[in-house]
């Protein structure tokens, strides 16, 4: 049975689930691990949220540094043991100059860590999660650090966020809301600004929609995240 706030519900979730914890437990695919020998960044606060790194992290969004020289590789290094052949790839162009790197390592691991606890409560909620960008940077994190969850990037790079896309930005194609707020409404316009099918749900419940080859725009608010349906793409 899906609920309207499904979305907040996980954020809750994972927060207390991942509070109890710390950040102290494995994920089984590499990046969980620490570099040998050495201890999480202790900056990290044990509970972040789905929303973005945990608040103290002293590493900001590596995507987001803009012009902010990075440093060579050669100086990627821990401050005790080492960094495993995928950590590295992962921290490769990733680090600012004179920034520990085992805080970005870090912001990667919790990345992984928010998509499995998502995935134990609804792998549509964890799919939402990184569509919406609620789960920041999840492609490079998943690439390097957990794998297992490259399925969710995959269908989450088909999805749409709430938001306006034009052209070939607009995928023909039957989609879901698993999630949608009770402000949730759409529109999809062919040539000439054609009005195709528009709607709006106030139920917070599932809802779904067909994207004709026709159309030019689609438009979505208060949906939060739009997820394919079967063999789209």
């Amino acid at each position: 049975m899906r609920y309207p706030f499904l979305a907040g519900a996980a954020v809750a979730l994972a927060t207390a689930v991942l509070a109890a914890c710390g950040s102290s437990g494995g994920s089984g695919d590499g990046g969980r691990e620490a570099a040998a020998g050495s201890k999480p960044s202790a900056a990290a606060s044990p509970t972040p949220s789905v929303a973005g790194p945990a608040a103290g992290t002293a590493a900001p969004s590596p995507q987001k540094s803009g012009g902010t020289p990075k440093a060579p590789p050669g100086d990627i290094t821990p401050a005790t043991g080492s960094f495993t052949k995928k950590q590295k790839e992962y921290l490769t162009d990733r680090v600012p100059k004179g920034m520990d790197p085992a805080a970005v390592l870090q912001t990667g691991q919790e990345t992984c860590d928010r998509l499995r606890y998502l995935v134990k409560a609804d792998r549509d909620i964890a799919v939402g999660a990184i569509v919406s960008g609620e789960v920041a940077d999840a492609k490079p994190a998943v690439a390097h650090l957990c794998p297992r969850h490259q399925d969710l990037v995959d269908e989450a790079a088909l999805g749409y966020a709430d938001g306006t896309y034009k052209g070939a930005k607009v995928r023909p194609g039957r989609y879901r809301a698993a999630s949608p707020t009770t402000a949730c409404s759409w529109q999809l316009t062919g040539a000439a600004g054609k009005d195709l099918e528009s709607g709006s749900s106030a139920t917070g419940k599932q809802v779904e929609i067909t994207v004709p080859e026709s159309a030019r725009t689609f438009t979505s608010t208060g949906c939060y995240a739009w997820l394919p349906q079967g063999e789209n793409g």
